[in-house]
């Protein structure tokens, strides 16, 4: 299973980002400084970090990737800040980040970051990249979905939400999930939005595709 150290030290974000990677079958390790950071990354193992760059304790992330850097480790590291100036995007990737997520961010884009900066470490194949369940197929390097041989177009959204689906077949995903790992961590719990976009995705794969399960939430069967 592929491992990932989560550096983040905002209990919220962290708490999201944890189980978004659950679900979508990773195995993260979440810690909550610079210091930690560089500690697990002397004694594990990991596939992929993500490294806030606001930091406690006097090392932040900058820090952190730079000793990492200095000392060989050239596991990818995808940074994650709400600092959105120019000049420390440029200092993150100038110093060895192989990616930048301003928050607040979308689980989906993350997700689809955190695949390509994995693909580029030879950690999963090309082939992985493609989602099926029946004759349903969802492509997620090219954005291309399929129903049996016929090209559905989707929007930005209805795809994300659609591979959530298709990354968890025959499993209840709840509106709360859906919220989380589609529209984002600071989205409105009260909003219907799922139901909408659901209604959308069934009228372009097919109605009885997505179940609904009365106080649970949805299911693609």
């Amino acid at each position: 299973m592929t491992s990932i150290l989560v550096v983040e030290d905002e209990a919220r974000i962290a708490t999201f980002v944890e189980k978004g990677l659950t679900a979508s079958g990773y195995a993260p390790t979440v810690v909550g400084s610079g210091r930690e950071a560089l500690d697990y990354l002397a004694t594990g193992s990991f596939d992929l970090v993500l490294l806030d760059v606001g930091l406690p304790g006097g090392m932040d992330g900058f820090a952190v990737l730079a000793r990492m850097r200095a000392g060989g480790d050239a596991t990818p590291v995808i940074m994650l800040t709400a600092r959105t100036s120019l000049d420390d995007t440029i200092q993150g990737l100038d110093g060895g980040a192989n990616d930048y997520v301003p928050k607040p961010f979308k689980f989906d884009e993350l997700l689809a970051r955190i695949r390509l900066r994995l693909r580029e470490s030879g950690q999963i194949s090309a082939g992985e990249t493609v989602l099926r369940h029946g004759d349903l197929a969802l492509d997620v390097r090219t954005r291309r979905v399929t129903v049996g041989e016929t090209a559905v177009d989707l929007s930005a959204r209805e795809f994300a939400l659609a591979e959530q689906f298709l990354q968890h077949p025959d499993q209840v995903l709840s509106r709360e999930q859906l919220l989380s790992r589609v529209w984002g961590f600071d989205f409105d719990p009260g909003s219907n939005v799922v139901d909408v976009y659901v209604r959308y995705l069934r009228g372009k794969i097919g109605a009885d595709r997505i179940e609904t399960v009365r106080g649970m939430g949805y299911r693609l069967v």
